[in-house]
C-alpha cells in the first residue's frame, strides 16, 4: 500500500504522512540541539581559553565517534529495530545534557564535561545516517526519496541556522546550564516522538561474529560501484577540508571581528540559511538537472565560498559569501544520501550510509588541522588554507571516479 508522500506530490504530500512528519521533527529537534550545543560549547570554550586549538578539541570530541563507530552502527542498524535504536540514542543524549545541566547550574562544570558529553552526542549522531535518514526514505517510498531527502535537508539547514542563533542568545541570557537545559527538553520531545512512530522493518539476524564481515562487504559493494566511491571520496573532502570552518567561526567573531556571542551564532547560522533556500528548491522537484550535476556543482560552490569568506575584511561581508556557499551545501547534503540510497541495493544501504558516516568522522582530523594552524598563522588564514587545499581535493576526486551526468 502506498503512503501518504508518494499518493500526493511535494513537500505538503510528504508532511501528510504522519510517520515521515515524526521523522522530520525529530530530525529537526536533534539537528537544533546538535549546532546550538556546539556553538555554545565553542564559545564557552574560546572564552575561557583563548585557543582555537582547544574549541577545535571540542568539537572533535563529538565528532570523532563518526569516524569509530559509523560503520558498525551501519550494520548493527540492518539487524535491530531501527525506532528501538534511535529512540535509546534520544534517551542517553538526553540524559548527558541533563547532568550537564545539573553540573552547570551548581557552578562545577569543567572542559572535560563538555567534551564527555560531546562524545555522547557524537556517538548517537554516528546512528543518524544509518538509522533516522534510512527511515526516511523508507517511509517516503521509492518514488520520493529524492524529495525526501531534500525536505529532510531543509529541516537540517533551518536547525543549523536557527540553532547557533539560539545557542548564542541563551548562552548570554542564562548561561551554558540553560543550553543544556533546552537540550534536555527537545530530546524528551523526540522521545515522545518515536513512541507514537508506526515503522516495520525487514531484519536479518544478529551476528556478532559476522559484524566485521558484514561491514568489510560494505565497503567491497562501495569499490564496485564508481558513483557511491565517488559520493564518499567527496564526502571526506568536505567534511575534512570544507566544514572544517565552522571550528573557526568563535574565534573570528570573537577576536577578529570583535562581535557578541548572538552575532557569532548568526555568522555560525548563515550557511545554513543558504541551504534552507537550496533546499527547499530542491525539495519542490523544480531543478530538472542530473543528480550528480546538482551535487558536484554544490561541492565546488560551497568550498570557492569558504576561501573567500575566509579573506573577507568585514563582518557582513563573510556573513552573505556564507549565506551563498550554503546554496550549495544543499545540494551537496541533498544529493550526498539520494545517490547512495538510489545507487545501491535495498539490503546494503544501512550499511553504506554507514560508510558514509565514517567519511563524515573524517571531519575531526579537519578541525584539528584547522585548529592547530589558527594558532600559528591565525584563524582566517588557517581557514583559507584548508579550503584551497578542499578545492584541489575535488579535482583528484573528479579525475579519479568520474560520475556519469556530471
Amino acid at each position: 500500500m502506498k503512503n501518504a508522500g508518494e499518493r500526493h506530490g511535494g513537500p505538503r504530500g510528504l508532511l501528510a504522512d504522519r510517520n515521515y512528519l515524526r521523522l522530520w521533527l525529530v530530525g529537526g529537534f536533534v539537528n537544533a540541539v546538535r549546532w546550538l550545543e556546539l556553538l555554545a560549547a565553542g564559545v564557552f570554550t574560546y572564552d575561557l581559553t583563548r585557543s582555537g586549538f582547544m574549541v577545535a578539541g571540542v568539537t572533535v570530541a563529538r565528532m570523532l565517534p563518526m569516524l569509530l563507530v559509523g560503520a558498525l552502527a551501519g550494520a548493527i542498524a540492518e539487524s535491530v529495530d531501527r525506532k528501538t535504536l534511535m529512540t535509546a540514542g534520544l534517551a542517553a543524549v538526553g540524559t548527558s545534557a541533563a547532568v550537564l545541566c545539573l553540573l552547570a547550574f551548581a557552578g562545577l562544570l569543567e572542559l572535560w564535561h563538555i567534551a564527555a558529553g560531546g562524545v555522547v552526542s557524537g556517538t548517537v549522531w554516528a546512528s543518524e545516517m544509518a538509522v533516522r535518514r534510512r527511515m526516511v526514505s523508507e517511509v517516503a517510498g521509492p518514488a520520493r526519496v529524492g524529495q525526501a531527502v531534500a525536505l529532510d535537508t531543509v529541516t537540517s539547514s533551518l536547525t543549523r541556522m536557527a540553532g547557533p542563533v539560539v545557542g548564542g542568545f541563551v548562552l548570554e541570557a542564562v548561561g551554558i546550564g540553560g543550553v543544556y537545559l533546552l537540550s534536555a527538553v527537545l530530546f524528551l520531545a523526540g522521545v515522545v516522538l518515536v513512541a507514537g512512530l508506526d515503522y516495520r522493518q525487514e531484519r536479518r539476524p544478529l551476528a556478532i561474529a559476522r559484524i566485521p564481515a558484514d561491514i568489510a562487504e560494505g565497503f567491497a559493494a562501495a569499490r564496485q560501484r564508481p558513483v557511491v566511491m565517488a559520493v564518499l571520496a567527496t564526502t571526506v573532502v568536505m567534511n575534512a577540508f570544507g566544514f572544517s570552518y565552522t571550528a573557526m567561526i568563535p574565534p573570528i567573531g570573537r577576536h577578529e571581528f570583535g562581535v557578541s556571542a548572538t552575532l557569532v551564532g548568526l555568522l555560525a547560522s548563515a550557511e545554513a540559511g543558504g541551504g534552507l533556500i537550496g533546499g527547499l528548491v530542491l525539495a519542490s522537484g523544480r531543478i530538472r538537472q542530473e543528480r550528480a550535476a546538482v551535487f558536484l556543482g554544490g561541492t565546488l560552490a560551497l568550498m570557492v565560498a569558504v576561501a573567500l569568506a575566509a579573506v573577507a575584511p568585514w563582518y557582513w561581508l563573510m556573513l552573505l559569501l556564507l549565506f551563498l556557499g550554503g546554496l550549495g551545501s544543499a545540494a551537496f547534503a541533498s544529493m550526498q544520501s539520494t545517490l547512495i540510497l538510489t545507487e545501491a541495493p535495498a539490503e546494503l544501504r544501512s550499511r553504506l550510509m554507514g560508510i558514509v558516516t565514517v567519511c563524515i568522522g573524517t571531519a575531526p582530523l579537519g578541525i584539528l588541522a584547522v585548529g592547530a594552524l589558527s594558532d600559528r598563522i591565525g584563524a582566517s588564514n588557517a581557514m583559507l588554507v584548508m579550503a584551497l587545499a578542499g578545492l584541489l581535493g575535488l579535482v583528484l576526486v573528479r579525475l579519479r571516479w568520474p560520475i556519469p551526468g556530471g
